[in-house]
């Protein structure tokens, strides 16, 4: 638990990407109309949950008005409405909804991380950037010692969570995975990599993603868990 919270603090005083540091502190300064009275985290954002965790979510980035105004991942947008109704349904928060840092929302063996800590303009990170933030994820999944299932919200998400444990040393299966909807796949290291669509306003309100395909994906990662508590499967 210390060694994650030594990392969020090198997480949250992170100023490697001069565009992204221009943008989000530019957002919190300017606001949104109906945040005006919020006083923005305009920062990095953190990873949040359970240090023990099992199942660890891996996203894109903080939305610029969601965590780069809440300074909590998927805190205050529409995917997180998303993400954290799919969480409690299946075990995995204590409560439904995400709106601040102190709403007391807590996690149950799962951990939430995102491929860049920043808010990215027009929400596209650069080639660069997210080299530069690659170390927070491999940090993150080597102090997350206890996980086992991963679900990859995005292809980008799911590309850089492999991309993490080849540049960790670790032998990546060949073909290489392919990102899809409800795909897994049982990696090398003793992991299950789930693929999901984001829960980006732009699947959701599109029809690509539906709430039953998430909830899907969710259980497949709950029942994996529960096959590891039983030593089947």
């Amino acid at each position: 638990m210390r060694a994650l919270r030594v990392l969020n603090k090198a997480i949250t005083d992170c100023t490697a990407c001069p565009r992204l540091v221009t943008y989000r502190q530019a957002i919190a300064q300017q606001k949104r109309r109906q945040y005006r009275d919020w006083d923005y985290w305009g920062r990095p954002v953190p990873g949040f949950g359970d240090s023990r965790a099992r199942l660890y979510v891996l996203g894109l980035a903080p939305a610029a008005h969601g965590g780069n105004r809440t300074g909590r991942v998927f805190t205050g947008d529409r995917s997180g409405d998303w993400l954290y109704e799919a969480l409690y349904r299946h075990g995995f928060a204590n409560q439904p909804t995400s709106h601040h840092r102190y709403d007391g929302l807590s996690l149950k063996d799962c951990y939430i991380g995102a491929t860049v800590r920043c808010a990215p303009p027009g929400n596209k990170p650069a080639p660069d950037e997210f080299e530069r933030c690659s170390r927070f994820v491999r940090d993150e999944i080597r102090l997350l010692k206890h996980h086992r299932v991963v679900i990859a919200l995005g292809k980008i998400a799911f590309d850089h969570y492999l991309k993490a444990y080849r540049t960790e040393g670790y032998t990546v299966p060949s073909p290489v995975p392919k990102f899809g909807h409800g795909v897994f796949y049982c990696l090398p290291w003793g992991v299950m990599l789930l693929g999901s669509y984001h829960p980006s306003q732009q699947n959701t309100f599109t029809g690509k993603l539906t709430r039953p395909m998430f909830h899907a994906v969710f259980r497949q990662a709950k029942n994996a868990i529960g096959r590891l508590k039983t030593g089947t499967g």
